[in-house]
């Protein structure tokens, strides 16, 4: 939000310079974000001084061009070339003189250099009005007053507006500072608290407010006193629109508004400096004479004033004639009830309108006003009726006309200001240091807020309406400290600290110590968006339309919906990632999916992964090897053993957005999805090289670390051995199978199998493959001896020729 400098002074008169101001401000909860300058005039004319034509004669090169000797004040005459028909001798004209900078209309700044035009010489330049932004024209250079001393700066002529520019960046909550007055209303507080500055806040008078003549009456029916509990309407006859005079212009300029003509101009103008939206109907184009306030059917056609036509909700608030809608409510205009140059006689609006409604209404049809920024946090309901005079004895000022109405005021029932009460020690509590009572009384009557009571333990206090968010003894105390500075509390020299007894299995510390491994292997962290789109449904049978959790106000049909599965946000990470060159990819999420069902809403936390690519970057001393279903498994299964769940049972995956993969679980919890990525949902991001995933069920991974007992043992003394078998087998034969066999034939010297090699092919039986397989066997009691080695691996390979038709290469 912009704020002048300059305008605000015209409600607090006070001589700090803008950085000290913008200090106090920040200090104040209205943080400053930056301070720009600006002028209405761009560079100041800086450089510009008053000449004075002594001769002018024609060049002798060019018909349109004269050349001029011009006494600046200086010394020496300048020579310069000049364009312009109406140059003359005896003129007073403004000259830039060497090394000025002129700006375009467009920005552009060009800068003033000694040069030859057609041969002849030019030292400057007399300048047309365009040309140094004091109006529009071009028909000649600019003809000055006789009576102006040679050589003085035009910046001293010309009534020039400088300003600062405060950018605030202001919370939602602060809806009572969205206007100058609010500002200064605020600042007036902080200067009595910092500098004892007791300033007086200087509000424009409506004093003069009264109706001409009753010519021109329209009637104002609301139906809906819960969307618009406060309507006013004012008529104003025989108003000429044009352009706005320059202080208008200047102010809407310096805050980044484009001036439109004089009635937008003092609507905009009064929504900046008290913060109340105005609308201005042209009152020839309202049917029957008359403004209804109401709702439409669902899907009326309405054309607002950018010309796009608009399907209106049953909610949306419009303001409508008797025949049709006029506008948007809080939101936005019609394309055909606006003011136009031909306009004479308006309806001037002034409302209160529901801020739900509007926001709402805002955001179903992606429209962000002024207007509707402020109706949506809540403007102050008690100054309606004063915007409206102040609006319409400025139109009367500047577009001329006369009141034709008396002001309809449609307010049946009051907003109330809030009742709060404010206890002493809670707020020494609250603060960590007592303020002095008096200071506290005085803070709070420089908000606005009055003391109704005042007792030895706190003050009954009421808050003004248009502060909504100030509504519990907490919300006070804030404003308090605010005000009285958190620079000015205290820092204690003592230090309190707490000893949590937490268990080390907490969500945070789990998630830090597999975040940790994962990123020692190569892994990067993402955080993805838990709005998604719908679309995303019809990728998977596993999830269900029914079973979205839909938002009520979506920024957009792209996030709509909660995420019922962690995959498709990570695959937009992917697909991004690989359109910019980033082929080798190895991502991990900690998020949550959410799901509606009959018996309520549940959400549920997940462990994603996400490979594709190469595992390594390429190196001129190692051949490059492809991320595949058995590096992804090694990490699930390093993952699952760090946490200490290594025994898991194996099963076939049900997930039809897998082409290939496993399941492991413990018991009847699953722990983890893993495998290949199918390609039809590859397809849908653009993604045309493989990508691995795994699915961890991180509520079940936690649960069960929670109850896992980890067993600590010696450290065996005896050596292992090891023995190696080479396999042939058929083809649907498992190494899982291997291992169970083994693992069931000798259960106690028995401690590892690994499967080493895996050849198929040539020299084999066709429906046959090879595998090595190593054998470990320990006894952690004394050393084995060859005759227990031979006898174990005799019955291995007697079971694995029994059980699997193995043989021995």
């Amino acid at each position: 939000m912009k704020i002048s400098y300059n305008w605000l002074k015209q409600f607090l008169k006070t001589d700090w310079p803008a950085e000290k101001t913008g200090e106090l401000l920040t200090d104040l909860g209205l943080e400053i974000e930056g301070i720009d300058s600006y002028q209405s005039v761009k560079g100041g004319l800086e450089g510009i001084v008053v000449g004075e034509v002594l001769t002018c004669i024609q060049h002798p090169n060019a018909d349109r061009l004269k050349i001029t000797t011009v006494n600046i004040g200086t010394d020496e005459t300048l020579q310069i070339v000049c364009g312009a028909p109406n140059v003359a001798a005896g003129q007073k004209v403004p000259v830039a003189t060497i090394g000025t900078t002129l700006y375009t209309e467009t920005g552009e700044a060009w800068k003033i250099k000694k040069g030859k035009i057609r041969g002849e010489e030019s030292h400057g330049m007399i300048c047309a009005e365009d040309e140094l932004g004091l109006g529009k024209s071009h028909d000649g250079i600019m003809v000055l007053d006789e009576k102006l001393e040679v050589g003085a700066l035009a910046a001293d002529i010309f009534d020039i507006e400088n300003d600062d520019v405060f950018e605030i960046g202001l919370t939602p909550n602060r809806a009572d500072a969205m206007s100058h007055f609010g500002v200064a209303r605020d600042l007036k507080a902080g200067l009595l608290q910092t500098d004892d500055i007791n300033t007086e806040l200087i509000t424009p008078s409506v004093s003069s407010f009264h109706v001409e003549r009753r010519s021109l009456k329209i009637g104002v029916e609301v139906e809906d006193y819960n969307l618009a509990p406060r309507y006013c309407g004012i008529t104003i006859s025989g108003i000429k629109v044009e352009d706005s005079p320059a202080w208008i212009q200047n102010r809407l300029k310096a805050i980044g508004l484009t001036p439109k003509n004089n009635i937008v101009d003092i609507t905009n103008y009064v929504l900046h400096e008290l913060g109340q939206p105005l609308h201005a109907f042209d009152a020839a184009k309202i049917s029957g004479n008359k403004v209804i306030v109401k709702t439409l059917p669902e899907g009326t056609k309405f054309t607002t004033l950018d010309d796009v036509e608009r399907e209106l909700s049953a909610d949306d608030l419009m303001i409508c004639d008797a025949e049709k809608p006029m506008c948007i409510a809080g939101v936005f205009g019609g394309a055909h009830s606006g003011v136009s140059e031909n306009t004479t006689s308006i309806f001037l609006e002034s409302a209160y309108f529901n801020p739900v409604s509007v926001r709402k209404t805002a955001k179903r049809h992606a429209l962000n006003t002024d207007a509707s920024f402020r109706f949506e946090r809540g403007i102050d309901p008690n100054i309606t009726d004063y915007a409206l005079k102040r609006a319409a004895l400025l139109i009367i000022d500047i577009a001329g006309g006369e009141i034709s109405s008396d002001l309809m005021d449609s307010y049946p029932k009051k907003i109330e200001d809030f009742q709060v009460r404010l206890s002493f020690d809670n707020t020494a509590k609250l603060i960590g240091e007592e303020i002095p009572k008096e200071t506290i009384k005085r803070i709070l009557s420089s908000l606005d807020i009055k003391v109704n009571n005042v007792t030895e333990t706190g003050l009954g206090l009421t808050v003004p309406a248009y502060r909504n968010d100030v509504q519990r003894e907490a919300d006070v105390i804030e404003e308090i400290l605010r005000v009285y500075g958190y620079n000015n509390i205290a820092t204690t020299e003592k230090l309190n600290a707490s000893i949590s007894n937490t268990s080390k299995f907490e969500d945070y510390k789990l998630q830090n110590v597999i975040g940790n491994q994962l990123a020692s292997q190569g892994f990067f962290e993402i955080l993805s968006n838990s709005l998604t789109t719908p679309k995303y449904i019809a990728l998977s049978e596993q999830l269900k339309e029914e079973h979205n959790v839909e938002m009520l106000n979506p920024l957009s049909n792209d996030l709509s919906v909660m995420r019922q599965s962690l995959l498709f946000s990570g695959l937009e990470a992917v697909s991004y990632n690989i359109n910019r060159k980033r082929d080798d990819l190895k991502l991990f999420e900690f998020g949550k999916t959410y799901h509606s069902y009959n018996e309520g809403r549940e959400e549920y936390k997940h462990l994603s992964m996400f490979l594709t690519g190469n595992k390594s970057n390429l190196r001129w001393n190692a051949p490059s090897q492809k991320s595949d279903f058995f590096y992804l498994k090694g990490i699930v299964n390093s993952t699952l053993e760090r946490l200490g769940l290594s025994q898991h049972k194996v099963s076939p995956i049900k997930n039809d957005v897998f082409s290939e993969g496993i399941t492991l679980s413990i018991g009847k919890k699953k722990l983890v999805d893993f495998g290949i990525v199918n390609k039809k949902v590859l397809k849908h991001f653009g993604i045309s090289q493989e990508v691995l995933y795994a699915d961890f069920n991180w509520d079940n991974v936690i649960d069960l670390a929670k109850h896992n007992e980890i067993k600590y043992k010696d450290i065996p003394k005896y050596p292992e051995v090891r023995r190696d078998f080479a396999l042939l087998l058929n083809d649907d034969v498992t190494f899982e199978d291997i291992d169970k066999i083994a693992m069931q034939t000798e259960k106690q010297l028995l401690k590892d199998v690994d499967l080493f090699d895996v050849y198929q092919g040539k020299n084999l039986p066709k429906g046959k493959k090879s595998y090595a397989v190593s054998f470990m066997i320990q006894d952690e009691h004394k050393t084995l001896t060859d005759k227990q080695i031979d006898k174990i691996m005799n019955k291995l390979q007697a079971n694995f020729e029994k059980q699997l038709g193995a043989e021995l290469r």
